[in-house]
């Protein structure tokens, strides 16, 4: 079963806590950076769930207003339980349709190949890297993406 993908509510928040610290450890948000997140919900941050009776995955968007043509994905994460089954992807397709017209940037750690290969399959590029950006010296790629015309 494919999980229901939705805008996130304010009762998530202490799952998406809890899933950002599985997923990221000692560079997980902290609660107050979360509640700040949601608090900026009707500004210009979007957080997409995917929702299969408990929060699966999500990912969160800094969406200026629509003068400004620039759109930054800040974070994506899956349950480890669930990687590779299709919902990382089902998230990226909800992300970039709010993104029409938008060039759509991102970073992922070098390392994390799969993120890596998910993006690309979208048809992110490779511009940029941050040399020794998150701990222990890794680098930061940063990826681009523009709607094909």
């Amino acid at each position: 079963m494919r999980p229901a993908i939705r805008g996130a509510r304010a009762g998530d928040l202490p799952e998406l806590i809890a899933l950002d610290e599985a997923c990221f450890g000692a560079d997980a948000w902290s609660a107050g950076a979360w509640a700040d997140e949601f608090e900026r919900l009707s500004e210009d941050r979007v957080i997409l769930v995917a929702d299969e009776g408990a929060v699966v995955g999500y990912a969160v968007l800094l969406v200026p207003p629509v003068a400004e043509d620039v759109v930054e994905v800040l974070r994506v994460a899956v349950t480890p339980a669930e990687r590779r089954t299709g919902i990382g992807g089902q998230l990226m397709v909800m992300a970039l349709d709010r993104c029409a017209g938008r060039t759509v940037l991102l970073e992922v750690a070098a390392s994390n190949e799969a993120a890596r290969g998910l993006y690309a399959g979208f048809g992110f590029e490779e511009i940029s890297r941050r040399r020794g950006y998150y701990g222990g010296g890794e680098d930061a790629v940063i990826m681009r993406w523009r709607e094909e015309s």
